[in-house]
C-alpha cells in the first residue's frame, strides 16, 4: 500500500490534456503544438515553473473539465500502486479568473467518487491558500468553502515561497482547525527553516510539504523526530526547479538516517518528469534507495495519511 500527500491536481495537468480542454472550451493556447509546449518544461526556479502553471490552467473552465484531470490522475496513481491520494487543489487560480469555486468543487467531489468506485484509489481533497495572493482573499475562499461545504479534509498553503511566510496566514489557519480540518503547511523548499518553525507553532500543521531545508537547524530536526511530524518530499520538483543540484545529491538518505518521518511524492508529475513510481525507480537507479528504504517510505506514508 502507498499514499500519496503531497501533489497539486492541477500539476497532473498532461500536455495532451491541456490541447483537448483547449479545443472543447475555445482557449487559444501561445503553442502550435505538443513540442513547443513541452519545450517550455525547462525551470530555472520555482517562478519560473509557476508561470507556465498558472498558464496552462486556463483551459480548466466547467465542472466537467476538473472531473476530467483529477479522473485522469487518479487513473495513473492506481497503475503506481497508490491506494490513497489526498491532493491539493488551488482555490484562488481558478477564482482569479472567473471560474466559480463550485465548479471546480464539484468537479473534482466527482473524481473522487469515481476514484474510489473505478481505479480502489481512497481519494481526499485539501484546499491550498495561494500565499503570494492577497491575505484577505484566502479569508474570502476559505469562508466560500465553508458555505459551499465543501469536502474537503483540511487546508493547505502553497505557491511561491520566498517573501511570504506562513505567519501571514495564522488567522485563517486558526479559522480551519476550529471548523474541525486539518492543517499542512509548504515550508522549508525554498524557504529558510524558520517558515517550517512557523508552520508548527503558528499555523498549527500537522504535515510539512518538502521541508528539505529542515536540516540547516538541528534544534527543528530534534522535533522534527521527536514529534514524528510528516515530511512530504518530492525529489522530482527539487531537482527540476533548482533546489537541488542533482537527484544523486539529494538529502532524502540523511533525513531517513535522521529517523524524519518522510514521505516521497510527485508534486507536479506532468511537470517534473514522473508520477509516484516514477519518482521510486529515479531513487531506486541514481541514489541508491533499497528495497527496505522503500519499504520505510511507503509505511511512512500510510502512516502520515489522513484516511
Amino acid at each position: 500500500m502507498l499514499a500519496e500527500l503531497h501533489v497539486h491536481i492541477e500539476g497532473t495537468l498532461e500536455p495532451e490534456l491541456i490541447f483537448a480542454l483547449a479545443e472543447r472550451n475555445r482557449v487559444s493556447l501561445p503553442y502550435a503544438d505538443l513540442d513547443e509546449l513541452r519545450s517550455r518544461y525547462e525551470f530555472t526556479d520555482l517562478q519560473s515553473f509557476l508561470d507556465l502553471y498558472y498558464a496552462n490552467m486556463q483551459v480548466l473552465r466547467t465542472a466537467e473539465d476538473f472531473t476530467d484531470l483529477a479522473k485522469a490522475y487518479l487513473r495513473r496513481a492506481a497503475q503506481a500502486g497508490v491506494t490513497r491520494a489526498e491532493f491539493f487543489f488551488d482555490p484562488q487560480a481558478h477564482t482569479s479568473r472567473g471560474v466559480p469555486l463550485a465548479e471546480v468543487v464539484e468537479g473534482l467531489a466527482e473524481a473522487v467518487a469515481a476514484g474510489r468506485r473505478e481505479f480502489g484509489v481512497d481519494a481526499a481533497m485539501i484546499a491550498s491558500v495561494v500565499r503570494d495572493r492577497p491575505v484577505h482573499e484566502a479569508e474570502e475562499v476559505f469562508g466560500e468553502l465553508l458555505r459551499l461545504s465543501a469536502p474537503i479534509i483540511g487546508l493547505g498553503l502553497d505557491s511561491a515561497e520566498v517573501g511570504y511566510p506562513p505567519s501571514l496566514f495564522e488567522d485563517v489557519f486558526a479559522r480551519a482547525r476550529a471548523e474541525g480540518l486539518h492543517a499542512v503547511a509548504h515550508a522549508g523548499e525554498e524557504g529558510p527553516p524558520e517558515y517550517v518553525w512557523q508552520a508548527l507553532d503558528l499555523l498549527g500543521a500537522e504535515r510539512i510539504d518538502h521541508g528539505i531545508r529542515s536540516l540547516e537547524d538541528p534544534l527543528l530536526v530534534a522535533r522534527l523526530v521527536d514529534e514524528q511530524i510528516p515530511l512530504t518530499v518530492c525529489p522530482l520538483s527539487n531537482v527540476r526547479l533548482r533546489v537541488v543540484d542533482s537527484l544523486e545529491r539529494h538529502p532524502l538518505p540523511r533525513m531517513l538516517e535522521a529517523g524524519l518521518l518522510v514521505t516521497v511524492n510527485s508534486d507536479d508529475p506532468a511537470y517534473f518528469g514522473g508520477y509516484v513510481d516514477d519518482t521510486f525507480a529515479a531513487l531506486r537507479d541514481r541514489l541508491g534507495l533499497t528495497d527496505a528504504q522503500r519499504e520505510t517510505l511507503a509505511r511512512n506514508s500510510i502512516a502520515a495519511s489522513f484516511g
